[in-house]
This record gives structure tokens, C-alpha cells and sequence, in this order.
């Protein structure tokens, strides 16, 4: 894409002028380059219309995927902060990397961030953990990235001392590569979306040998009797046993009835990869991991327990001080109506329709403008014909891109931002323990303008634009984001310098500053003293809320237990 101005379709800029009369070109027709004035004023007129005639709640703030490494030239914050400034937006909620687990997991022991900010540091698994059941592999591939950036890269290393310590690890799935050939992984293979199963047979081997930690299911979980029933066969007449599992996943029975011998001897670590929950109830495999992992008894001691997604970031398996970086505040959404992220095209094809999410039904709203900076849905999302279908439904489509892709080419208008090379910003990540001067490399190519400076021009044209920058420019913003985030720095040990000195050093590295306990401990020392933000306070193998919500699609899968 020549990133030189503003485009416009050639019969959407005459029909946005009239009340955008032409869609079902969409995608197809050629691009006229207009002014940034011309395109503002366009925008703007457009915008006024959809709300006046429509509500915000006919908006939807699309946007999806990290966007920018930078805390502040961050296109989805930008985007969602100016429609927030004109009386809010549709948004959408959870995640395409782990959507069905981010549900799930609040109601049975933690919210997922929770989760993945906490798990042990790969020093930890080298120095205690024996044996490494791993649903997913831990690849190496996928660590090369990093919201925010990466850091030091530790996967290699760790996976080499795991090797050098002895390590078991055990490698379940349909892919051999999923784990480093140089980690010696023993490879179980199974049949794509059983891994459930496998840890139905897991558990129940473990409990027929009666190596099942019974007191810390009995003092930190609830349902336990519930699954315990389940597994042999006292609700449905099918016992969960190896024989039972292999004709499920394709695994031979001796080799899962081994694996169960070997679970809980010693120091072990059931760990998944998001992967698993991204199918139809995905939640049970993450629900499952957590259950097999209270049976073991072996949930907040170091390199024990489970995890989700080594491997699946390069941040996992680091563990330094926590605390929340430079961040652009978002200002309030007036707007009730979200959808589930994944649901994009369910939305603009039922407009009015009901959805349940999370135990409750909630109303599809009726789209009448997509405004969509940063990710693209059109390498997200899952059914690409039908979505590009409905992409035609709204009346107006706007885009901010760099690149002339599909998200560009079935946008009507679209506007030539920046790249994160073009641009000053703060890069952070907690998790990979620095905090980084992003200084411009590049002077913006043609025309392009950071988002700030767009939707501020959008802004000046609505009469918000006090509201959206607050009298600040972007390097005032990138000064105030800064010295926000030091005292909360300095809570965690971390001690942040003056602005000016942090953007000469050009980076800050807080690496090896003082982690968190290992995750869950307080709670095994005293679950009582310390519960989890679950409805009981402690891990739910049965959940009374979730069995409330009454679905009656789960089939095989009830709602109050995993299976």
C-alpha cells in the first residue's frame, strides 16, 4: 500500500457523501486518494450521522491483537479511547489465543492472567520438577514473540538444563516438532481435541492405585466426590480407565496406564498449551488440567501443579517483579453491549438475536459502522468466505493500515498510519523485566500519521478533541504515561529513573529483581486464611454456578464437571 494519503473507494466516496447508498462492492472496487482535511471531514460527518440516527451502540470498535509493542502508540487503546469520547462502542471481550479459557478458568481457580503471570520460571523447573506431562508440547517457535517484545530468550537453555537434570517430559499430541528435538521428549501422539479424555484416564489410574492426594482434595477443592463418581463409571455406567481412553485418543492403553503409574511419584507438572481450548468445549481441557493437577496434591509447591502455555510465549517460565506499566487510560465505555471476539461474524449476520455467554444471554447489536485499527480480522478469524460476506452488511467500514492487505482492501475508507518504526514510544513488559525508549528510526513515509494524530483530527471536527488528548501532545502523553507508572514501579522494588534519564539510557532491565512466591503457596499453606476468588474460595472440580447456568448443549460434557 502507498502510504501517502487518505483512500476512498471511488463509489463509496460519493455514496458516503449521500449516506453511503453502495456495499456490496465492497472489497472489490478501486481507491481514490483524498486529503487529510477531506478525509477528517468526511469521517467525521459520518460518524455524527451513525450516532445521531443510530446510537453508539450501532458502532462497533473492532481491533484485536497486540497492534503496537509501544504503551502509547497503541491503536487499539487510541481507537477505543475516542469512541469512549463520543458516548462509546460495541467492544468485543476475551480472546482468539485462549477465549473459552479466559471464561472457564475465573470460576475454578484464577482468572487466566492470574495464571500465566505466575508460572514458575523455567530455574524453577530445572531445580525441582521430575516429570513434564505437557498437553500441546513447549515449542520454540512460538517463544520468539512476546506482547510488548521479548526479551532475554530462555526457552533453549531451559529446555537443555530440564535435559541435563533429568527430566522426564512427555510430549502429548498429534505433532512430534512440538517439542525441541534436542529435549529427548518422549511423544505420545493422540487424536486432535482427546486430550480430555486422556486426563480422565490419567486421574482415574492414579486413583485406583490410590496415590490420590486425598486431604488436599478434601481441605482446597470442592466436587471432588462428583468427579471421583464420574471417572468409575457411577453416573453414566462407563468407567474413564486406560481401555476406555485408548479407543478415544488412538494411544495404546499400556502407555497411558504407565504414564498414570509414573504421575505424583515425584515432582510433577501438568502443563497444556492454549491450543486445546480452540474447539467446541474448549473449556474442558483447561478444566481438566486443573483437575488432574488436584489429584496429584502437588498445586502451589515449586515446579509442581500446573501450568498453561510454556511455549506458547516467550514470557512463560519468567518470573520477575509484577506491577502494571505505562498505560493510556481508556475513559469510560457508555456502552453495555460487547460480544464474545470471536463471534464477529454471528453479530453482523443476527442483528437482534440472543447469544448466551458465561451464563447469561446477552442481544447481538445491530452494526451499522465497523471502525477496526490495529489486527486484522481477516487472519483471525475463523470462516473467511462467510465473514467476508457479512463484511458488506454496515454501512461504513473504516480502517487505520499500513499495508495494503485484506483488512485495507474490504475497508471503505482507509486511513495510512504509522509503523512502530516511525514513531517515539515506551515498550514494557513486566514479564520480560524492562522497560524500553522506542525512539523513531524512520520519519513517517508519504503522509502517515501516528493514530494519535488521527483520531485528533477527528476529534478537532467533533468538538471532543479536550476530552481525547487532554491538552497534551505525544510527547507530553509519553512523559506522563511514564511517571504514572513509578510509584507503582517502586511498590514492586523496582526503582525507575526521572524521564530523561530513562530516555538516554534508552532502556531500564529488571531482571532479576524480586518475583512473587510460587503461584497458589499461601493458598496450600492456609486455604483458609488465603481462598481464591472463586465462588468457594477454593478449586471448583464441580462448579455450582456453572451447573446453574443450565446449557443443554455440553452433550457429553456436563456442566458441572469436566469430562
Amino acid at each position: 500500500m502507498r502510504r501517502n494519503a487518505f483512500f476512498a473507494p471511488l463509489s463509496g466516496q460519493a455514496g458516503l457523501k449521500g449516506g453511503w447508498e453502495s456495499r456490496e462492492g465492497r472489497g472489490t472496487e478501486p481507491f481514490v486518494e483524498v486529503s487529510w482535511d477531506e478525509a477528517f471531514e468526511l469521517l467525521a460527518v459520518e460518524l455524527r450521522r451513525v450516532i445521531d440516527t443510530h446510537g453508539n451502540d450501532a458502532i462497533f470498535g473492532g481491533s484485536c491483537g497486540w497492534a503496537s509493542a509501544g504503551r502509547f502508540h497503541h491503536s487499539v487503546g487510541h481507537l477505543h479511547r475516542f469512541l469512549n469520547v463520543l458516548g462509546g462502542y460495541v467492544r468485543s471481550v476475551d480472546s482468539y489465543s485462549f477465549g473459552a479459557g479466559s471464561v472457564i478458568l475465573p470460576h475454578i481457580i484464577a482468572p487466566i492472567d492470574v495464571v500465566l503471570a505466575n508460572s514458575d520460571s523455567w530455574d524453577t523447573l530445572v531445580q525441582n520438577t521430575r516429570l513434564i506431562v505437557s498437553f500441546g508440547g513447549m515449542p520454540a517457535k512460538t517463544t520468539q514473540n512476546e506482547s510488548g517484545g521479548a526479551g532475554r530468550h530462555r526457552h533453549r537453555d531451559a529446555m537443555a538444563g530440564l535435559v541435563e537434570r533429568g527430566v522426564r517430559i512427555v510430549n502429548v499430541g498429534p505433532n512430534r516438532e512440538d517439542t525441541e528435538p534436542g529435549a529427548h521428549a518422549e511423544w505420545l501422539p493422540i487424536r486432535p481435541n482427546t486430550d480430555t479424555a486422556l486426563m480422565l484416564a490419567l486421574a482415574h489410574g492414579v486413583v485406583e492405585d490410590g496415590r490420590h492426594d486425598k486431604d488436599f482434595l478434601a481441605t482446597h477443592c470442592i466436587g471432588w466426590e462428583r468427579l471421583d463418581a464420574y471417572l468409575f463409571g457411577h453416573v453414566d455406567g462407563i468407567v474413564k480407565d486406560a481401555a476406555w481412553a485408548a479407543g478415544i485418543t488412538g494411544a495404546p492403553r499400556e502407555t497411558i496406564e504407565e504414564l498414570a503409574s509414573a504421575l505424583g511419584r515425584e515432582r510433577t507438572l501438568v502443563t497444556a498449551m492454549w491450543s486445546l481450548q480452540r474447539a467446541h468445549h474448549g473449556e474442558q481441557p483447561f478444566w481438566a488440567v486443573v483437575a488432574l493437577a488436584a489429584v496429584l496434591g502437588q498445586i502451589g509447591l515449586p515446579g509442581g501443579g500446573f501450568s498453561l502455555g510454556y511455549g506458547a510465549t516467550n514470557s512463560i517460565g519468567h518470573r520477575s517483579a509484577r506491577f502494571s506499566g505505562p498505560t493510556l487510560p481508556q475513559g469510560r465505555n457508555a456502552v453495555d453491549a460487547f460480544i464474545p471476539v470471536a463471534r464477529i461474524a454471528d453479530m453482523l449476520e443476527h442483528p437482534g438475536e440472543l447469544f448466551d455467554y458465561n451464563g447469561r444471554s446477552h442481544r447481538f447489536p445491530d452494526i451499522r459502522l465497523i471502525y477496526w485499527a490495529g489486527g486484522n480480522p481477516f487472519h483471525h478469524h475463523q470462516d473467511l468466505y462467510r465473514l467476508t460476506k457479512l463484511w458488506r452488511k454496515p454501512d461504513t467500514v473504516v480502517a487505520h493500515e499500513q499495508f495494503w492487505n485484506a483488512h485495507a482492501k474490504m475497508a471503505d475508507i482507509v486511513l495510512p498510519a504509522t509503523t512502530t518504526l516511525e514513531r517515539d514510544d515506551i515498550g514494557f513488559s513486566a514479564r520480560e523485566a524492562h522497560i524500553v525508549a522506542m525512539r523513531r528510526l524512520l520519519p513517517p513515509a508519504g503522509e502517515a500519521l501516528d493514530d494519535f494524530e488521527i483520531f485528533r483530527g477527528l476529534a478537532e471536527r467533533l468538538g471532543v478533541a479536550g476530552s481525547y488528548t487532554e491538552g497534551r501532545d505525544a510527547k507530553g502523553w509519553l512523559r506522563v504515561l511514564y511517571d504514572d507508572a513509578r510509584p507503582r514501579a517502586i511498590a514492586a522494588g523496582v526503582e525507575l529513573p526521572e524521564f530523561e534519564a530513562f530516555w538516554a539510557s534508552g532502556i531500564i532491565d529488571f531482571e532479576g529483581t524480586p518475583a512473587p512466591e510460587t503461584f497458589l503457596r499461601s493458598f496450600r499453606e492456609d486455604p483458609a486464611a488465603n481462598p481464591l476468588k472463586t465462588p468457594s474460595g477454593k478449586i471448583e472440580i464441580w462448579s455450582e454456578t456453572i451447573d446453574g447456568f443450565g446449557y443443554s448443549d455440553w452433550g457429553r460434557c456436563p456442566a458441572g464437571r469436566p469430562g
